[in-house]
């Protein structure tokens, strides 16, 4: 089984690219919500992130798991991949 990942996006922010470009490195399917301009989208990301409005906010599985820089210090730290499997 593998992991249902979430990601939060804005269409022209850099780090939301570099993090998609990771998990489709890893051959992750991922659902991306893109909130353009959309306030209550964000409001509903702020409430699942614990207050953060930046994006991209990732999730693993329900499990927050923070931005770009989250993203890539798990799998520097080997803990993504187990992250993903499921």
């Amino acid at each position: 089984m593998s992991a249902n990942v979430e990601v939060y996006t804005w269409s022209t922010c850099p780090f939301c690219v570099r993090a998609k470009a990771l998990l489709t490195k890893k051959g992750v399917e991922f659902t991306e919500h893109c909130i353009d301009g959309d306030e209550a989208a964000r409001a509903v990301m702020a409430k699942r992130s614990q207050g953060r409005r930046s994006v991209p906010q990732i999730f693993i599985n329900d499990q927050y798991i923070g931005g770009c820089d989250d993203l890539h210090a798990l799998d520097s730290a080997n803990k993504l991949d187990p992250l993903l499997a499921g």
